[in-house]
């Protein structure tokens, strides 16, 4: 089987269109009734919500916990707004910013582990988890998972969801598109050209 992958020269908040194209384009094509999409404001969300009216597939939403960040800034309304469209907003603990409460740095290594793909990949692997711990996605279901480096959208996979009690059950089966930046680091230069931009 031959599939696109699109890379993004840098992260970041212009690549959300595409991004949200990209993911409802594979979530027809393959069947898959349900993303789970990080939006921390609602802008990115409510851009998704457009995209999906008239379809069957839903989306659960993931925004920061609460007691994350000084209030909550996902707005209330919209998640009314988007319950009386089908889709459902979820609060859950962010599992990979739990190191104080267990005194281990094991979230921590995972977090910097998976943020060697790209911010996008730590954030999509986080909210699948958290989607599934809540019941808004089934151990084993296929989902398209939709996240960005800071705002927006920039990184968008396909994968079989699965709790964080069962996470050796968690497979991530496509990249649909990710940023080649990870962090601050530059990707190294195709052979014959130099180094920098």
């Amino acid at each position: 089987m031959e599939e696109k992958i699109v890379y993004y020269d840098e992260p970041g908040i212009e690549h959300t269109a595409q991004t949200l194209e990209l993911a409802v384009e594979r979530a027809r094509a393959r069947g898959i009734r349900k993303i789970v999409l990080a939006s921390t404001r609602g802008e990115t969300a409510r851009l998704m919500a457009e995209r999906l009216h008239g379809s069957d597939i839903q989306m659960v939403v993931v925004p920061h916990q609460y007691g994350f960040m000084a209030g909550q800034r996902f707005p209330p309304e919209l998640v009314e707004e988007l319950a009386a469209q089908g889709h459902v907003v979820h609060f859950g603990t962010m599992l990979f910013h739990t190191e104080h409460f267990y005194g281990n740095d094991t979230p921590r290594v995972m977090a910097d582990l998976l943020r060697s793909f790209c911010q996008g990949m730590k954030v999509a692997v986080e909210i699948v988890l958290m989607a599934a711990d809540g019941g808004k996605v089934n151990i084993g279901e296929p989902v398209i998972v939709v996240t960005g480096t800071g705002r927006g959208a920039d990184t968008a996979i396909v994968a079989e969801a699965a709790t964080s009690t069962h996470f050796k059950d968690l497979h991530i089966t496509e990249i649909i598109c990710k940023p080649l930046r990870t962090r601050n680091v530059l990707p190294p230069p195709p052979p014959g050209e130099k180094a920098g931009r």
